[in-house]
Protein backbone atom coordinates (compact mmCIF):
# COMPACT_ATOMS: atom_id res chain seq x y z
CA UNK A 1 0.00 0.00 0.00
CA UNK A 2 2.46 2.40 0.52
CA UNK A 3 4.72 1.50 -2.61
CA UNK A 4 1.20 2.79 -4.31
CA UNK A 5 0.17 5.70 -1.95
CA UNK A 6 3.69 7.34 -1.96
CA UNK A 7 4.64 7.08 -5.78
CA UNK A 8 7.15 4.06 -5.48
CA UNK A 9 5.76 1.83 -7.96
CA UNK A 10 6.77 0.90 -11.28
CA UNK A 11 4.07 1.84 -13.40
CA UNK A 12 5.66 1.36 -16.66
CA UNK A 13 6.34 -2.25 -15.71
CA UNK A 14 2.69 -2.54 -14.50
CA UNK A 15 1.30 -1.46 -17.35
CA UNK A 16 2.68 -3.78 -19.73
CA UNK A 17 3.33 -6.84 -17.48
CA UNK A 18 0.79 -6.91 -15.50
CA UNK A 19 -3.20 -7.25 -14.79
CA UNK A 20 -5.41 -6.85 -11.65
CA UNK A 21 -4.26 -3.78 -10.17
CA UNK A 22 -7.56 -2.19 -9.29
CA UNK A 23 -8.34 -5.56 -6.84
CA UNK A 24 -4.90 -5.77 -5.55
CA UNK A 25 -5.44 -1.33 -4.98
CA UNK A 26 -8.80 -1.92 -3.34
CA UNK A 27 -7.69 -4.54 -1.09
CA UNK A 28 -4.38 -2.90 0.31
CA UNK A 29 -6.34 0.40 0.43
CA UNK A 30 -7.49 -0.19 4.47
CA UNK A 31 -3.84 -1.44 5.36
CA UNK A 32 -1.82 2.12 5.94
CA UNK A 33 1.58 2.05 7.82
CA UNK A 34 0.03 2.96 10.97
CA UNK A 35 -3.14 -0.12 10.49
CA UNK A 36 -0.46 -2.89 9.64
CA UNK A 37 1.75 -1.85 12.81
CA UNK A 38 -0.98 -2.64 14.74
CA UNK A 39 -1.26 -6.31 13.76
CA UNK A 40 2.84 -6.74 13.34
CA UNK A 41 4.73 -5.23 15.85
CA UNK A 42 6.83 -3.12 13.35
CA UNK A 43 6.29 0.72 13.57
CA UNK A 44 5.24 2.41 10.84
CA UNK A 45 7.91 4.60 10.42
CA UNK A 46 9.92 1.76 9.78
CA UNK A 47 7.63 0.10 7.41
CA UNK A 48 7.45 3.49 5.07
CA UNK A 49 11.11 3.44 5.17
CA UNK A 50 11.39 -0.46 3.81
CA UNK A 51 8.79 -0.03 1.19
CA UNK A 52 10.69 3.27 0.04
CA UNK A 53 14.20 1.41 -0.07
CA UNK A 54 12.80 -1.79 -1.74
CA UNK A 55 10.87 -0.46 -4.49
CA UNK A 56 13.42 1.79 -5.55
CA UNK A 57 15.93 -0.18 -4.83
CA UNK A 58 18.42 2.12 -2.62
CA UNK A 59 21.86 1.25 -1.75
CA UNK A 60 23.00 2.11 2.20
CA UNK A 61 24.66 5.72 0.81
CA UNK A 62 21.27 6.75 -0.83
CA UNK A 63 18.29 5.66 2.00
CA UNK A 64 18.27 8.71 3.54
CA UNK A 65 18.66 11.23 0.48
CA UNK A 66 16.69 12.18 -2.35
CA UNK A 67 15.50 9.54 -4.59
CA UNK A 68 18.05 8.29 -7.12
CA UNK A 69 17.28 8.97 -11.06
CA UNK A 70 17.10 5.30 -11.76
CA UNK A 71 15.71 2.60 -10.06
CA UNK A 72 18.11 0.16 -8.69
CA UNK A 73 17.64 -4.05 -7.96
CA UNK A 74 16.10 -5.07 -4.90
CA UNK A 75 15.32 -9.00 -4.40
CA UNK A 76 13.08 -11.31 -2.07
CA UNK A 77 13.99 -13.97 0.17
CA UNK A 78 11.95 -15.98 1.59
CA UNK A 79 12.26 -18.75 4.27
CA UNK A 80 9.50 -21.14 6.14
CA UNK A 81 8.44 -18.83 8.56
CA UNK A 82 6.19 -17.45 5.44
CA UNK A 83 5.22 -20.88 4.05
CA UNK A 84 5.14 -23.10 7.26
CA UNK A 85 1.13 -21.76 8.18
CA UNK A 86 -2.58 -22.18 7.82
CA UNK A 87 -2.35 -19.30 4.86
CA UNK A 88 1.35 -19.48 3.75
CA UNK A 89 0.05 -19.73 -0.31
CA UNK A 90 -1.60 -16.22 0.21
CA UNK A 91 1.73 -15.18 2.27
CA UNK A 92 3.86 -15.79 -1.30
CA UNK A 93 0.71 -14.23 -3.09
CA UNK A 94 1.81 -11.19 -1.19
CA UNK A 95 5.31 -11.18 -1.91
CA UNK A 96 4.69 -11.98 -5.57
CA UNK A 97 2.14 -8.25 -5.59
CA UNK A 98 5.39 -6.64 -3.98
CA UNK A 99 7.31 -7.71 -6.71
CA UNK A 100 5.49 -6.73 -9.37
CA UNK A 101 4.15 -3.61 -8.09
CA UNK A 102 7.58 -2.59 -7.52
CA UNK A 103 8.63 -3.75 -10.80
CA UNK A 104 11.49 -6.01 -9.12
CA UNK A 105 11.96 -8.92 -11.11
CA UNK A 106 13.15 -9.98 -14.73
CA UNK A 107 16.31 -8.50 -13.72
CA UNK A 108 20.04 -9.28 -11.78
CA UNK A 109 19.58 -9.13 -7.98
CA UNK A 110 15.85 -8.88 -8.34
CA UNK A 111 12.50 -11.70 -8.40
CA UNK A 112 11.10 -13.72 -5.68
CA UNK A 113 13.51 -16.51 -4.38
CA UNK A 114 12.62 -19.30 -2.16
CA UNK A 115 15.58 -20.35 0.44
CA UNK A 116 15.04 -24.18 0.83
CA UNK A 117 15.36 -25.71 3.82
CA UNK A 118 17.23 -28.64 2.45
CA UNK A 119 19.86 -28.83 -0.58
CA UNK A 120 17.39 -30.56 -2.78
CA UNK A 121 14.35 -29.28 -2.30
CA UNK A 122 14.45 -27.71 -5.26
CA UNK A 123 15.11 -30.93 -7.51
CA UNK A 124 12.80 -32.92 -5.69
CA UNK A 125 9.83 -30.66 -6.44
CA UNK A 126 11.66 -30.09 -10.16
CA UNK A 127 11.21 -34.21 -10.66
CA UNK A 128 7.59 -34.96 -9.71
CA UNK A 129 8.38 -35.00 -5.61
CA UNK A 130 5.29 -33.70 -5.13
CA UNK A 131 1.42 -35.02 -4.81
CA UNK A 132 -0.18 -33.46 -7.60
CA UNK A 133 2.37 -33.06 -9.90
CA UNK A 134 4.41 -35.05 -12.86
CA UNK A 135 8.09 -34.12 -13.73
CA UNK A 136 8.11 -30.42 -14.74
CA UNK A 137 5.04 -29.04 -12.96
CA UNK A 138 2.63 -31.00 -15.00
CA UNK A 139 -0.80 -31.75 -13.12
CA UNK A 140 -1.07 -35.64 -12.88
CA UNK A 141 -5.08 -34.50 -13.82
CA UNK A 142 -3.43 -33.22 -17.54
CA UNK A 143 -3.99 -36.12 -19.94
CA UNK A 144 -2.02 -35.31 -22.50
CA UNK A 145 1.22 -34.95 -19.95
CA UNK A 146 0.18 -38.66 -18.53
CA UNK A 147 0.10 -39.85 -21.71
CA UNK A 148 3.90 -38.09 -22.85
CA UNK A 149 4.84 -39.42 -19.73
CA UNK A 150 3.98 -43.10 -20.34
CA UNK A 151 5.36 -43.15 -23.68
CA UNK A 152 8.71 -41.41 -22.44
CA UNK A 153 8.94 -43.94 -19.43
CA UNK A 154 7.91 -47.32 -21.25
CA UNK A 155 7.53 -46.47 -25.19
CA UNK A 156 4.59 -46.31 -27.86
CA UNK A 157 2.74 -49.63 -26.40
CA UNK A 158 2.81 -48.66 -22.89
CA UNK A 159 -1.10 -47.92 -22.32
CA UNK A 160 -3.36 -45.46 -22.01
CA UNK A 161 -3.00 -41.91 -20.16
CA UNK A 162 -5.18 -43.37 -17.67
CA UNK A 163 -2.51 -46.04 -16.48
CA UNK A 164 -1.05 -43.16 -14.30
CA UNK A 165 -2.88 -41.47 -11.23
CA UNK A 166 -4.82 -38.45 -12.51
CA UNK A 167 -5.53 -37.10 -9.48
CA UNK A 168 -3.28 -35.43 -6.34
CA UNK A 169 -2.19 -38.00 -3.55
CA UNK A 170 -1.53 -37.03 -0.23
CA UNK A 171 0.52 -34.62 1.52
CA UNK A 172 2.69 -35.40 4.39
CA UNK A 173 0.58 -34.47 7.27
CA UNK A 174 -2.82 -36.06 5.42
CA UNK A 175 -0.54 -39.06 4.82
CA UNK A 176 -0.12 -39.19 8.42
CA UNK A 177 -3.90 -38.96 9.10
CA UNK A 178 -4.84 -41.64 6.79
CA UNK A 179 -2.35 -43.85 8.50
CA UNK A 180 -3.86 -43.46 11.81
CA UNK A 181 -7.52 -44.13 10.36
CA UNK A 182 -6.19 -47.14 8.03
CA UNK A 183 -6.28 -46.22 4.78
CA UNK A 184 -2.87 -46.12 4.22
CA UNK A 185 -0.88 -49.05 5.29
CA UNK A 186 2.44 -48.87 4.43
CA UNK A 187 5.13 -46.54 3.91
CA UNK A 188 8.56 -46.41 2.61
CA UNK A 189 10.39 -42.89 4.17
CA UNK A 190 13.52 -41.77 2.77
CA UNK A 191 15.91 -39.47 4.46
CA UNK A 192 13.17 -37.72 7.01
CA UNK A 193 12.48 -37.96 10.69
CA UNK A 194 9.13 -37.13 10.97
CA UNK A 195 8.91 -38.34 14.40
CA UNK A 196 11.04 -34.94 15.25
CA UNK A 197 10.15 -32.89 12.23
CA UNK A 198 6.36 -33.25 11.43
CA UNK A 199 3.76 -31.05 13.66
CA UNK A 200 1.87 -32.72 16.42
CA UNK A 201 4.09 -35.44 17.25
CA UNK A 202 2.04 -37.31 19.02
CA UNK A 203 -0.57 -37.60 16.39
CA UNK A 204 2.89 -38.43 13.94
CA UNK A 205 3.80 -41.35 16.19
CA UNK A 206 0.15 -43.21 16.22
CA UNK A 207 -0.06 -42.98 12.52
CA UNK A 208 3.32 -44.68 12.04
CA UNK A 209 2.49 -47.29 14.77
CA UNK A 210 -1.06 -48.32 13.26
CA UNK A 211 0.64 -48.79 9.73
CA UNK A 212 1.01 -52.97 8.71
CA UNK A 213 4.78 -52.00 7.62
CA UNK A 214 7.03 -49.50 7.60
CA UNK A 215 10.42 -49.38 5.91
CA UNK A 216 13.14 -46.38 6.34
CA UNK A 217 15.95 -45.51 4.76
CA UNK A 218 18.35 -43.34 6.26
CA UNK A 219 22.11 -43.24 7.09
CA UNK A 220 21.34 -43.30 11.23
CA UNK A 221 18.78 -45.09 13.80
CA UNK A 222 16.72 -41.79 13.85
CA UNK A 223 13.60 -41.59 16.44
CA UNK A 224 11.44 -42.51 13.08
CA UNK A 225 13.48 -45.49 12.07
CA UNK A 226 13.06 -47.10 15.53
CA UNK A 227 9.92 -47.09 14.42
CA UNK A 228 10.29 -49.09 11.46
CA UNK A 229 9.67 -52.60 10.70
CA UNK A 230 12.91 -52.48 8.00
CA UNK A 231 15.81 -49.91 8.22
CA UNK A 232 17.71 -50.10 4.84
CA UNK A 233 21.22 -48.57 4.87
CA UNK A 234 21.68 -45.06 2.66
CA UNK A 235 25.00 -43.67 1.44
CA UNK A 236 25.78 -39.93 2.44
CA UNK A 237 25.90 -37.12 0.14
CA UNK A 238 30.16 -37.32 -0.55
CA UNK A 239 29.40 -41.37 -1.14
CA UNK A 240 27.13 -41.06 -4.05
CA UNK A 241 27.07 -39.11 -7.77
CA UNK A 242 23.98 -37.03 -8.97
CA UNK A 243 22.50 -33.69 -9.00
CA UNK A 244 21.56 -31.52 -6.78
CA UNK A 245 18.89 -28.26 -7.92
CA UNK A 246 19.52 -25.23 -5.88
CA UNK A 247 17.23 -22.10 -5.33
CA UNK A 248 18.70 -20.47 -8.03
CA UNK A 249 17.41 -23.32 -10.39
CA UNK A 250 21.56 -24.34 -10.97
CA UNK A 251 21.60 -27.91 -11.38
CA UNK A 252 24.47 -29.23 -9.81
CA UNK A 253 26.96 -32.21 -9.99
CA UNK A 254 27.64 -34.22 -7.17
CA UNK A 255 30.26 -36.47 -7.49
CA UNK A 256 31.17 -39.08 -5.25
CA UNK A 257 34.53 -38.70 -2.75
CA UNK A 258 33.63 -41.36 -0.42
CA UNK A 259 32.70 -45.22 -0.46
CA UNK A 260 29.69 -45.30 1.55
CA UNK A 261 30.70 -47.84 4.53
CA UNK A 262 29.16 -51.51 5.30
CA UNK A 263 25.85 -52.04 3.38
CA UNK A 264 24.82 -48.87 2.75
CA UNK A 265 23.95 -47.95 -0.90
CA UNK A 266 22.71 -44.69 -2.65
CA UNK A 267 19.21 -43.71 -3.22
CA UNK A 268 18.64 -44.92 -7.20
CA UNK A 269 19.85 -48.69 -6.09
CA UNK A 270 17.99 -49.27 -3.48
CA UNK A 271 14.69 -47.89 -5.27
CA UNK A 272 15.78 -49.93 -8.06
CA UNK A 273 15.94 -53.18 -6.55
CA UNK A 274 12.63 -52.54 -4.25
CA UNK A 275 10.90 -52.00 -8.23
CA UNK A 276 12.54 -55.56 -8.94
CA UNK A 277 11.29 -57.58 -5.96
CA UNK A 278 7.54 -55.51 -6.42
CA UNK A 279 8.10 -57.10 -10.02
CA UNK A 280 6.96 -54.04 -11.37
CA UNK A 281 7.90 -55.19 -15.20
CA UNK A 282 5.87 -52.57 -17.38
CA UNK A 283 6.48 -51.64 -21.11
CA UNK A 284 9.00 -53.78 -23.55
CA UNK A 285 11.71 -53.51 -21.17
CA UNK A 286 12.42 -53.53 -17.14
CA UNK A 287 12.94 -50.38 -15.98
CA UNK A 288 15.55 -51.55 -12.95
CA UNK A 289 18.49 -51.91 -14.97
CA UNK A 290 20.17 -48.40 -15.21
CA UNK A 291 24.01 -48.46 -15.25
CA UNK A 292 23.93 -45.65 -13.13
CA UNK A 293 22.65 -41.97 -12.23
CA UNK A 294 24.11 -40.36 -15.49
CA UNK A 295 21.39 -42.72 -17.20
CA UNK A 296 18.62 -41.66 -14.62
CA UNK A 297 19.11 -38.00 -15.38
CA UNK A 298 18.65 -38.84 -18.69
CA UNK A 299 15.64 -40.57 -18.77
CA UNK A 300 14.38 -37.85 -16.41
CA UNK A 301 15.39 -34.91 -18.29
CA UNK A 302 13.22 -36.78 -21.36
CA UNK A 303 9.77 -36.48 -19.11
CA UNK A 304 10.83 -32.56 -17.48
CA UNK A 305 10.86 -30.19 -20.21
CA UNK A 306 12.55 -27.26 -17.90
CA UNK A 307 15.49 -29.79 -18.18
CA UNK A 308 15.39 -31.45 -21.63
CA UNK A 309 18.78 -30.29 -22.50
CA UNK A 310 20.70 -31.05 -19.69
CA UNK A 311 22.68 -33.65 -19.38
CA UNK A 312 25.33 -35.06 -16.69
CA UNK A 313 28.05 -34.32 -18.67
CA UNK A 314 27.06 -30.58 -19.48
CA UNK A 315 27.36 -29.57 -16.14
CA UNK A 316 30.97 -28.75 -15.44
CA UNK A 317 32.01 -27.26 -12.56
CA UNK A 318 29.35 -24.57 -12.83
CA UNK A 319 25.65 -26.19 -13.59
CA UNK A 320 23.29 -25.20 -15.72
CA UNK A 321 20.15 -23.24 -14.70
CA UNK A 322 16.88 -24.24 -16.04
CA UNK A 323 14.35 -24.02 -18.41
CA UNK A 324 17.28 -25.74 -20.72
CA UNK A 325 14.93 -27.09 -23.41
CA UNK A 326 17.82 -28.54 -25.31
CA UNK A 327 21.66 -29.43 -25.80
CA UNK A 328 22.27 -26.83 -27.20
CA UNK A 329 20.96 -23.72 -25.14
CA UNK A 330 23.57 -22.24 -22.08
CA UNK A 331 20.48 -22.22 -19.50
CA UNK A 332 18.80 -19.46 -17.94
CA UNK A 333 20.30 -17.21 -15.57
CA UNK A 334 17.49 -14.68 -14.80
CA UNK A 335 13.83 -15.93 -15.73
CA UNK A 336 10.86 -13.16 -16.76
CA UNK A 337 13.20 -11.25 -18.60
CA UNK A 338 10.24 -10.14 -20.84
CA UNK A 339 7.37 -12.19 -19.90
CA UNK A 340 5.83 -14.08 -17.14
CA UNK A 341 5.33 -17.90 -17.92
CA UNK A 342 1.48 -17.14 -17.71
CA UNK A 343 1.64 -14.01 -20.18
CA UNK A 344 0.64 -11.55 -17.74
CA UNK A 345 1.93 -11.42 -14.40
CA UNK A 346 -1.75 -11.23 -11.92
CA UNK A 347 -1.81 -9.91 -9.12
CA UNK A 348 -3.92 -11.58 -6.04
CA UNK A 349 -6.04 -9.84 -3.78
CA UNK A 350 -5.05 -11.37 -0.55
CA UNK A 351 -6.85 -10.30 3.01
CA UNK A 352 -5.09 -10.53 6.14
CA UNK A 353 -6.25 -14.10 8.09
CA UNK A 354 -4.84 -14.36 11.71
CA UNK A 355 -2.97 -17.30 12.91
CA UNK A 356 -5.42 -20.19 13.71
CA UNK A 357 -4.79 -20.53 16.90
CA UNK A 358 -4.07 -17.68 19.30
CA UNK A 359 -3.24 -16.54 22.59
CA UNK A 360 -5.72 -16.81 25.05
CA UNK A 361 -6.02 -16.59 28.95
CA UNK A 362 -4.71 -20.16 29.35
CA UNK A 363 -2.08 -20.13 26.98
CA UNK A 364 -1.19 -16.52 26.67
CA UNK A 365 2.28 -16.58 24.71
CA UNK A 366 3.00 -17.68 20.76
CA UNK A 367 5.09 -20.21 19.89
CA UNK A 368 7.32 -19.89 17.18
CA UNK A 369 9.82 -22.74 15.65
CA UNK A 370 13.46 -22.59 13.35
CA UNK A 371 16.76 -23.55 13.62
CA UNK A 372 19.92 -22.84 15.82
CA UNK A 373 23.19 -22.10 13.64
CA UNK A 374 25.02 -24.82 15.25
CA UNK A 375 22.58 -27.99 13.94
CA UNK A 376 20.47 -28.76 10.60
CA UNK A 377 17.12 -30.29 10.65
CA UNK A 378 16.64 -32.94 12.95
CA UNK A 379 20.07 -33.06 14.21
CA UNK A 380 20.46 -36.72 12.65
CA UNK A 381 24.10 -35.84 11.42
CA UNK A 382 24.95 -32.15 13.07
CA UNK A 383 24.32 -33.50 16.71
CA UNK A 384 26.53 -36.61 16.12
CA UNK A 385 29.71 -33.69 15.32
CA UNK A 386 31.43 -33.24 18.28
CA UNK A 387 32.29 -29.76 18.15
CA UNK A 388 28.57 -28.54 17.04
CA UNK A 389 27.15 -30.66 20.28
CA UNK A 390 29.69 -29.06 22.36
CA UNK A 391 28.74 -25.66 21.16
CA UNK A 392 24.63 -26.35 21.17
CA UNK A 393 23.98 -29.59 23.56
CA UNK A 394 20.67 -28.87 24.77
CA UNK A 395 17.45 -27.45 23.97
CA UNK A 396 16.47 -24.01 25.09
CA UNK A 397 14.12 -21.44 24.86
CA UNK A 398 14.11 -17.86 24.21
CA UNK A 399 12.38 -15.58 26.21
CA UNK A 400 11.74 -11.90 26.67
CA UNK A 401 12.53 -10.68 29.78
CA UNK A 402 9.00 -9.62 30.69
CA UNK A 403 7.53 -12.78 30.32
CA UNK A 404 10.42 -14.39 32.60
CA UNK A 405 9.73 -12.27 35.11
CA UNK A 406 6.21 -12.84 34.82
CA UNK A 407 6.59 -16.19 35.32
CA UNK A 408 9.72 -16.68 37.52
CA UNK A 409 12.21 -17.63 35.40
CA UNK A 410 15.78 -16.47 35.08
CA UNK A 411 18.06 -16.62 32.54
CA UNK A 412 19.99 -20.41 32.33
CA UNK A 413 16.75 -22.17 34.89
CA UNK A 414 14.28 -24.87 33.38
CA UNK A 415 10.84 -23.67 32.20
CA UNK A 416 8.35 -25.82 31.12
CA UNK A 417 6.62 -25.42 28.05
CA UNK A 418 3.11 -26.55 27.53
CA UNK A 419 0.59 -26.18 24.53
CA UNK A 420 -2.65 -28.15 24.45
CA UNK A 421 -0.50 -31.01 22.45
CA UNK A 422 2.19 -31.33 25.42
CA UNK A 423 5.15 -30.26 27.21
CA UNK A 424 8.87 -29.99 27.14
CA UNK A 425 11.10 -29.01 29.43
CA UNK A 426 14.09 -26.49 27.62
CA UNK A 427 16.56 -24.25 29.47
CA UNK A 428 15.54 -20.44 29.39
CA UNK A 429 17.23 -18.02 27.69
CA UNK A 430 16.24 -14.67 29.02
CA UNK A 431 16.64 -11.46 26.72
CA UNK A 432 15.10 -9.21 24.12
CA UNK A 433 15.87 -11.10 21.34
CA UNK A 434 12.68 -12.27 21.12
CA UNK A 435 9.45 -9.35 21.20
CA UNK A 436 7.21 -9.94 24.85
CA UNK A 437 4.68 -12.69 24.10
CA UNK A 438 6.52 -14.60 22.05
CA UNK A 439 8.77 -17.61 22.82
CA UNK A 440 11.36 -19.12 20.26
CA UNK A 441 12.52 -23.02 20.27
CA UNK A 442 14.59 -24.31 17.92
CA UNK A 443 13.48 -28.03 16.48
CA UNK A 444 16.33 -30.27 16.57
CA UNK A 445 16.04 -31.86 20.30
CA UNK A 446 14.85 -35.21 20.78
CA UNK A 447 14.75 -34.68 24.16
CA UNK A 448 12.38 -31.42 24.34
CA UNK A 449 11.23 -31.85 20.23
CA UNK A 450 9.09 -28.62 19.89
CA UNK A 451 6.65 -30.24 16.98
CA UNK A 452 5.42 -31.94 20.09
CA UNK A 453 3.46 -28.39 20.94
CA UNK A 454 2.64 -27.83 17.68
CA UNK A 455 -0.79 -28.75 15.89
CA UNK A 456 -1.98 -29.39 12.26
CA UNK A 457 -5.53 -28.37 12.94
CA UNK A 458 -6.07 -26.57 9.47
CA UNK A 459 -3.93 -27.05 6.39
CA UNK A 460 -3.21 -24.50 3.90
CA UNK A 461 -6.16 -24.94 1.70
CA UNK A 462 -3.52 -24.93 -1.78
CA UNK A 463 -0.30 -26.18 -0.63
CA UNK A 464 -1.87 -28.49 2.22
CA UNK A 465 0.98 -27.01 4.61
CA UNK A 466 0.25 -27.24 8.27
CA UNK A 467 1.07 -24.18 10.79
CA UNK A 468 4.22 -25.44 12.21
CA UNK A 469 5.72 -21.79 12.94
CA UNK A 470 2.55 -20.63 15.14
CA UNK A 471 1.00 -22.17 18.18
CA UNK A 472 -0.66 -20.82 21.76
CA UNK A 473 2.02 -21.69 24.92
CA UNK A 474 2.07 -21.42 28.92
CA UNK A 475 5.65 -20.71 30.27
CA UNK A 476 5.84 -22.26 33.70
CA UNK A 477 9.01 -22.27 36.33
CA UNK A 478 10.23 -25.73 37.33
CA UNK A 479 12.02 -23.73 40.20
CA UNK A 480 10.89 -24.46 43.71
CA UNK A 481 7.97 -22.00 44.75
CA UNK A 482 10.18 -20.65 47.90
CA UNK A 483 13.61 -19.92 45.27
CA UNK A 484 11.40 -18.33 42.80
CA UNK A 485 10.36 -15.91 45.63
CA UNK A 486 13.77 -15.57 46.66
Amino acid sequence: RAILAEGWADEAFIDSRTEGLADLRASVEPWTAEAAALVSGVPAEDILRAARIYALGLRRDQVDGPAPGTRGNSTVLYAMGITQRAHGTDAVKTLANLVMVAGQIGRPATGLNPLRGQCNVQGACDMGGLPNVLPGYRPVTDAEARRRALEAWFGEAAGRPADLPDRPGLTVVEMTEAARSGRVRAMVIMGENPMLMDPDLGHVEEGLRALDFLVVQDLFLTETAQLAHVVLPAAAFAEKDGTFTNTERRVQSLRKALDPPGQAKPDWWVLCRIGERLGERLGRRTRWDYSGTAEVFRELAGVTPTYAGIRHERLGLEGIQWPCPSPEHPGTPILHRDRFTRGLGRFHAVGYRPPVERPDAEYPLVLTTGRSLFHYHAGSMSRRSEPLDWREPRAYAEVHAADAERAGIRDGGVCLLTSRRGSIRVQARVGDRVPEGVVFVSFHFREAPANLLTHALELDPEARMPELKVCAVRLESLRPARERAG
